[in-house]
Parts: C-alpha cells; structure tokens; sequence
C-alpha cells in the first residue's frame, strides 16, 4: 500500500510518499480503508524529532482518520466490515500512524461516523474536536450562559471551541488575523471578533465583559490580561506553548478564586475520549459543529502540508483557516 512515512526524524523533506506493507488486523485491532486524514501542529513536532518519542521504523505520520472498515481482529466487539469510522490517537506512543491506504487501529479509539458528514470532516474533526470538547466540558465545565474567549477562532482548535461554546448557550469572543477570518468566526456565531493586527483586543476584551473561559491556544500566552479579564471562579485552559515562561500574576489569580488546567488530548484515557466523541457526533449529525477545513490535497503531497502546517504554526505566517486535509 502507499503511505506517507519518514525513516528518521527530521525536516518536512524527510516525508517519503511510496510502498510499506498494508497491516493485518490483530486482538482488537480493526483495518480501516483510510478515506481522509488531517495534517495537525503536532504532527510536524513529531516528524522533527522536537517531541522525543520512540518510533517504529519506517513510522507512518499522522494522528487523524476516516474511512471504512476492511477488516476486524478476533476480539472487536462493536465494529464490523463496512463500518463509516474516525478517529485520532495514532502516530503517538509507538502507534503507527495513519497517512496510507490502510491503518490497523485499536477498537478503543474509533467512532461511528454519522451518515451524513463527510470523510474529510470526519478526519479534520478529530483531534481537535476531542481537544475543545475535553477541555471545555471535563476541565472548565462550561455552562450555559457563561463567557468565553478563544484566541483564533479560525483555526482547528478554534473553531471547534467557538462552535461547541454556542451550542450549549454561551456566549463567544474571539480573535482573527485577517478580515477574512473575522467574517469566517463571525459566520459560526462569535459574538465578538477582533482582528489582531488592526485592531485592539483589550478595548474589545472591556465591551465584551469578564470572562468566565479563557482558552489559551498562543504558543507565547500573557497570562496577566487573561487573568486580569477572568470572572470570579473564572477558568484558563492552556494547551499549548512548552517551552513557553510567561509572567504569571499570582495575586489576581488566586484572588478571583480562579483556576488552571493545562491537558494535552493524547493523555486522556480511552473512555473520557469516547464521551467527547459521542457528544461531536450529535452536534455533527445535527449540523451544529462542523470543523473548518482549509484545504484538502493529496496524501502523495504530505510533506508540502506539512511545510504550510509548519510556517503557519512555528513560522506565525498565518496561512491556514482551518485544517488540511489530505485524500489518498
């Protein structure tokens, strides 16, 4: 079968689009056809070598999929051949990953997908998709009718925070790169949207009153104005910037009774994960959720996605409103 796979770590040029064995599904494992997959940040931190993490050789990237059963292990109790699936959770830990024909994928970490939605949202919605929801329901437990800021509301993460947040009743502010941008948040219901460059975030944080969520996405944070515009019992998530150092207002932190959860997805056990899917499943069948996807190329064109991931990630080029997609 063709992939897209690396036998070191290294540049986007390392990526190797050519012939690797197609698995055989073992225990619990059950053969996907691969429809779609996603190209995510931490993808790139894999390939580089900047997340160190032992990897089968030659390693398949990719976290995210869709597509059909093919085939089952012996001890698959809920899927069957034919199956629409997606999922997330591989190329990490020692996982193979899942940009090729077909990928061998434990049970535990695939859903049904609705009938309805597409392979390629169903691949762009799945890392992310767990991350906004694990986060706001299992850590800050948002509630109908509180306040949220999200920093790029554009963008994979995002966008499935500002979309989950309207779907329970909050309200939502968040901020964009570019009038394009601004227009594509305000069309999935932000109430509030600031474009960073041209205009200015705490005039627009004052309008927009305390903030009950704050969802940090920056790789550099200033957890000073996010505290400074926290509700009381107000709540930050932080899920990105490692090697970040920012100031940290202990004062008006604890003043405000507030709190800090700081989670990456792949750490959250198999059961939590599955809730949060459950739950995307409904708003995706229901259309209320939908993961913005900017473009869809070919899987034999990953290591280009993955030079755009790059520059628009680490490089702050700003050159994605969503996710790519890539199609065998």
């Amino acid at each position: 079968m063709k992939a897209a796979y690396i036998e070191k770590t290294g540049a986007f040029d390392q990526i190797t689009y050519g012939d690797v064995p197609k698995p055989k599904p073992a225990g619990a494992q059950v053969l996907v056809q691969v429809k779609a997959v996603s190209v995510n940040p931490i993808d790139t931190y894999i390939r580089s070598g900047a997340y160190a993490m032992d990897l089968p050789k030659p390693f398949i990237l990719g976290c995210d999929l869709s597509g059909i059963v093919d085939a089952v292990g012996p001890d698959v109790k809920r899927l069957k051949v034919g199956d629409r699936v997606w999922g997330s959770n591989q190329g990490l830990l020692g996982r193979q990953g899942t940009f090729a024909q077909f990928a061998a994928v434990e049970e535990q970490w695939l859903y049904a997908l609705p009938d309805d939605v597409s392979f390629e949202d169903g691949a762009a919605i799945a890392l992310v998709g767990i991350t906004a929801h694990l986060g706001l329901f299992r850590d800050a437990q948002l509630k109908m009718g509180e306040q949220v800021f999200v920093h790029g509301g554009s963008g994979g993460v995002g966008a499935c925070v500002l979309q989950m947040a309207k779907a329970i009743g909050a309200s939502v502010m968040t901020t964009a790169g570019t009038d394009e941008k601004v227009q594509i948040c305000r069309k999935m219901g932000a109430n509030l949207v600031v474009n960073y460059r041209t205009g200015n975030i705490e005039d627009a944080l004052k309008r927009f009153g305390e903030v009950d969520v704050w969802w940090e996405s920056l790789r550099e944070p200033n957890l000073e104005r996010a505290i400074s515009h926290l509700a009381m019992r107000g709540r930050i998530i932080v899920m990105a910037g490692r090697d970040a150092r920012p100031a940290f207002p202990i004062g008006s932190f604890y003043t405000r009774d507030a709190r800090l959860y700081g989670f990456a997805m792949f750490n959250a056990p198999a059961d939590e994960q599955r809730k949060s899917a459950a739950e995307i499943n409904r708003w995706l069948a229901r259309g209320k959720l939908r993961p913005r996807i900017d473009r869809v190329m070919k899987l034999s064109e990953a290591a280009e996605a993955h030079r755009l991931q790059e520059t628009s990630t680490l490089g702050k080029k700003s050159l994605l409103a969503g996710k790519i997609v890539l199609v065998p």
